[in-house]
């Protein structure tokens, strides 16, 4: 009976196991392997040759190559870090709006918040080149009614990656609204019932109540925005294609013009394994932060 049990679901999971292998485990193998060979993209596998850490090398080299590699780092932890610390307290603040109903419309508010995450990034990056047009967008239109002459959002190196975050704060904060909604309905009343009898306002039972038992549903948030940021590509591609001056030349473009534009497959799938490490870092240490917390606090 209990080896019946255990053919079958081996059965039932072979062919999540195997779309598993043949879309995620094979393509990260293969990818970690190109990025010790020299291998251009314009031939096949069996042209790559074996050259160490040398791709490694030369992306962390003090030359051209590092130069730019190590530039688009920067502008993915910048972008990495401006739409979570935009996305995360925002979300918080919806969510806190629409749960205690302090906005009208509980229901109708978060559908609509949540609609925007649905919205393809393609069409959201096509309205937002409108939003920022320094002659004919709205954004400009409105400032100009108060007084504020008309900004370059896009066409300036010091505003373009800002710009292109609240492009994706707008798309994602509904999504992560709603998750924090659904962690403030497994807070209990009867806290918020005790602390009012002992005398708490509404700042101190957010700082006492809500937010510590909101400290899972926040990591997980963190988690998920982080690798959605790490991975933008489709607004650079289609709004500034890296510019101005490369001010918004995230990893995944510049990995797209390595690999791709520029044939070089194997110092492309090095800068694919570096940040793929980066991000298991960032994420590693974002859970021993939240561990040591919770140590703390226990």
């Amino acid at each position: 009976m209990h080896s019946t049990q255990h053919r079958s679901a081996i059965v039932m999971l072979a062919p999540a196991t195997g779309l598993l292998a043949v879309f995620i485990i094979i393509p990260m193998l293969l990818t970690i392997w190109l990025s010790f060979q020299n291998w251009s993209t314009q031939t096949g596998f069996e042209t790559a040759t074996f050259v160490g850490v040398q791709n490694f090398i030369d992306i962390f080299a003090n030359n051209s190559v590092g130069r730019d590699f190590k530039a688009a780092l920067v502008n993915t932890a910048l972008y990495t870090v401006g739409s979570v610390a935009i996305i995360l307290p925002l979300s918080v603040l919806l969510g806190l709006l629409v749960h205690q109903k302090i906005a009208p419309g509980g229901v109708f508010l978060r559908t609509v918040l949540f609609s925007t995450y649905m919205v393809p990034m393609i069409a959201v990056a096509l309205v937002f080149s409108k939003l920022y047009s320094p002659t004919e967008g709205p954004l400009n239109q409105i400032l100009g009614w108060v007084g504020i002459p008309p900004q370059t959002w896009l066409s300036a190196p010091q505003t373009a990656l800002f710009s292109i975050v609240l492009l994706n704060v707008w798309q994602q904060v509904g999504y992560f609204t709603v998750l924090v909604v659904a962690g403030l309905t497994q807070i209990p009343d009867s806290l918020y019932e005790a602390a009012r009898i002992d005398g708490a306002n509404p700042i101190q039972r957010f700082f006492s109540i809500t937010l510590p038992l909101l400290g899972n549903t926040l990591l997980f948030s963190s988690v998920i925005a982080i690798i959605n940021a790490v991975q933008v590509f489709e607004p650079v591609a289609l709004i500034t294609q890296g510019g101005p001056v490369n001010a918004t030349n995230v990893l995944t473009y510049h990995i797209r013009r390595v690999g791709i534009e520029r044939a070089q497959g194997g110092l492309g799938s090095a800068m694919a394994v570096t940040l793929m490490l980066a991000l298991i870092v960032a994420i590693a240490l974002l859970f021993a932060f939240a561990r040591s917390r919770e140590a703390k606090s226990a």
